[in-house]
């Protein structure tokens, strides 16, 4: 795929956590709760520093290896009990979307999150993707990227990033998360925006001159 192409009607990626979401709240909260379930310490003020691994890289730093997974799944259910509702959407997030569609387009999420839960979040914040797709880091993305015909994915975290090149999508970065501007852009990043208040110009730009819109 040509990453200078722009589909009359594109298929856009989003990533879920710190692009769509500032789920910082929400998690905190949850791992809060689960040091008090399990009686171990997590410092949830570090981990919400960090957000985008999968959560047993995670948890790893917390719980010995041979508990992670059944730690992983006791946070995923406590997790719509204490994320979803303290969780609110980025700046920009509904009108990126709608934009896409304005476009002709289609929208649909692709998160390393769980996927029932990804799917709490955007259902509580009437995001309305016209797809979810769960449980995929870095350059597994480009699975569902590709399944999807997805042209460009928009990201916030280096793993983003791969997952958009692996996938042959053009790279469109947001500094909403963990990773610095200059980062992203040394990752491959074909495009970083500041959050998504200006993906949609940026979006209307690239349809009418994608040349112009990379330079």
């Amino acid at each position: 795929m040509s990453r200078m192409t722009s589909p009359a009607a594109p298929v856009v990626g989003f990533d879920l956590d710190m692009t769509l979401i500032d789920s910082r709240p929400g998690i905190r909260a949850c791992y809060q709760a689960l040091s008090e379930r399990t009686g171990t310490y997590v410092d949830a003020d570090l981990a919400v520093t960090r957000l985008g691994p999968p959560l047993v890289e995670e948890l790893a730093n917390w719980f010995p290896a041979g508990e992670v997974d059944e730690i992983a799944d006791l946070y995923r259910a406590m997790y719509p009990t204490h994320a979803v509702a303290a969780t609110p959407a980025l700046p920009g997030a509904r009108e990126a979307i709608a934009a896409v569609r304005e476009a002709g387009g289609r929208a649909i999420v692709v998160t390393a999150k769980y996927e029932p839960n990804a799917r709490l979040h955007v259902s509580h914040l009437g995001l309305e993707p016209d797809a979810v797709i769960g449980d995929l880091w870095a350059e597994r993305k480009a699975v569902a990227l590709r399944e999807h015909g997805a042209s460009v994915y928009v990201g916030d975290h280096l793993g983003d990033v791969r997952g958009a090149r692996t996938a042959g999508a053009l790279s469109v970065a947001v500094a909403t998360g963990p990773c610095a501007p200059e980062e992203l852009r040394a990752a491959g990043a074909d495009v970083v925006l500041a959050d998504l208040t200006e993906f949609p110009r940026w979006l209307s730009a690239y349809l009418d001159a994608p040349e112009a819109a990379l330079a």
